[in-house]
């Protein structure tokens, strides 16, 4: 046997042990669990997140934008006319 056919076998043989271990299996069942502890956690993802603060933000602008108006038009009818 070759030397590089050797290391090869000895890659393939450790790839085997790795893919047949318990260790595969806890980290898919605790991959599992935490998928399922999180989505009764009803949690949103960053982009809804993100999304949901930008159109906060222009909510916001606008309703300060809406009271500036509403104070304006208040002033004009409270003020005095005059002739």
């Amino acid at each position: 046997m070759k030397p590089n056919e050797a290391f090869q076998d000895i890659q393939n043989k450790i790839g085997e042990l790795f893919r047949n271990s318990p260790a595969k299996d806890v980290e898919r069942n605790v991959k599992a669990m935490l998928t399922q502890g999180f989505a009764r956690l009803d949690l949103v993802t960053r982009e809804e997140f993100d999304v949901q603060a930008q159109v906060l933000a222009r909510t916001r602008a606008r309703l300060e934008e809406l009271e500036r108006r509403v104070a304006t038009l208040e002033q004009r009818i409270s003020a005095p006319e005059t002739p």
